[in-house]
């Protein structure tokens, strides 16, 4: 082995198809040679621990709440930037979708011109080699918004964009189409239900006229650009249908088991949310991801709002789903989110690929613990 080879040992690799005991190289940020049994040379012994592929998350909301942890309370835009990068590291996750949310709400809530701050911030970040994960952008598309066009144009314009998401949370359909559960997910903001009443009044008025108008205008964009596009919160035969002519690659949260069935035979790849399959279903009373995971219609988990439950249900799935073993349950949150958005060179263990890899004990109860993590060869946790 050449001086600049780094050997990691006595792993639980975590493969394409199977689990096996062995060891792998490490050379120039790629996996260099992959063995079962002990290893041509001492390396770091990881005393039977897993070793899996660095995570590929495509939709956290996280570095908004590090951003704007209180309503009205704005914290430092690099220090959020690094504190949120820290948090996506230790949760195993090396390559991440930076959810930016673009376009205000008739209410007045969401970032803004803000969204720049952040932008900014990471583009910093980057620059001074902060960074311990890959970040890329995601934006998420909030279509009855008055000024979400001006605002992705902008943006695009400076930044780079790898995944564009159609996003309408007008109340009454889709992900709230149950007016209650809106309005408890809207108290959350400490505004009085007749404010949010007198919002929503505002929200289903303006909702309709705008996202007739922007949702062509920015696939138009995305497309003329190459960048893939998602739905939101797919709920008809109907939403799927005008997802699949407009292209789209990814269903984000189908709420009901029709629209991912149809997502499902469009062949748009499926994605649910972690949280949603640890906790028996979701929380909007929407579809269960573990009912779609069962039938087959679930091929990629984020972990939306809680980070460390991407690999919680990787590690959980297994036991959850008959026929589902630990190498398909990780390539959900894996090679299958890498895929989804053109990257190939991560998402699996192989010669050649990057070396992105985590080392995973597993605590009482079966919880995943990250140990160590690398991204590229380079040891961030």
């Amino acid at each position: 082995m050449s001086g600049r080879t780094e050997i990691i040992e006595n792993a639980r690799l975590v493969l394409a198809d199977h689990v096996e005991t062995g060891w792998l190289a490490m050379a120039e940020g790629r996996i260099a040679e992959i063995g079962s049994g002990r290893a041509p040379e001492r390396g770091l012994d990881l005393h039977g621990d897993f070793l899996i592929p660095g995570l590929v998350e495509l939709h956290t909301d996280h570095l908004e709440s590090h951003y704007a942890p209180r309503p009205g309370v704005r914290w430092h835009p690099l220090g959020s930037v690094l504190a949120y990068d820290a948090q996506m590291a230790a949760s195993g996750i090396t390559t991440v979708f930076d959810s930016l949310r673009a376009g205000s709400d008739p209410d007045g809530s969401g970032l803004g011109p803000e969204l720049e701050a952040l932008a900014a911030a990471i583009a910093e970040a980057r620059a001074q080699g902060l960074l311990r994960v890959e970040h890329r952008t995601h934006l998420r598309c909030e279509l009855p918004s008055t000024d979400v066009i001006d605002t992705v144009e902008a943006f695009v314009a400076r930044y780079a964009v790898g995944l564009i998401s159609l996003m309408d949370h007008t109340p009454g359909q889709r992900q709230f189409r149950d007016i209650a559960k809106y309005y408890q997910y809207a108290g959350r903001s400490g505004r009085s239900l007749e404010a949010i009443q007198a919002g929503t009044a505002l929200k289903i008025e303006q909702g309709r006229a705008l996202n007739s108008v922007n949702r062509p205008a920015l696939v138009a964009l995305a497309q003329g650009r190459g960048i893939p596009l998602a739905s939101h919160d797919d709920t008809t035969l109907d939403d799927v249908a005008l997802s699949q002519s407009e292209r789209v690659a990814l269903a984000e949260f189908p709420t009901t088991r029709e629209a991912a069935e149809a997502s499902h035979q469009a062949g748009i790849t499926v994605m649910m949310g972690a949280p949603n399959l640890i906790r028996g279903g979701s929380h909007s009373g929407n579809v269960a991801a573990l009912d779609l995971a069962e039938a087959g219609l679930l091929h990629i988990l984020s972990s939306d709002y809680v980070p460390a439950s991407l690999l919680m249900a990787a590690f959980q799935m297994p036991e959850r789903v008959p026929g589902i073993d630990l190498s398909a349950a990780l390539a959900t949150v894996t090679v299958n989110p890498a895929r989804a958005t053109g990257l190939d060179d991560r998402g699996r263990i192989g010669i050649g690929l990057r070396a992105d890899l985590v080392r995973v004990r597993l605590a009482q109860q079966g919880i995943p613990v990250v140990r160590q993590v690398w991204r590229a060869g380079e040891r961030v946790v």
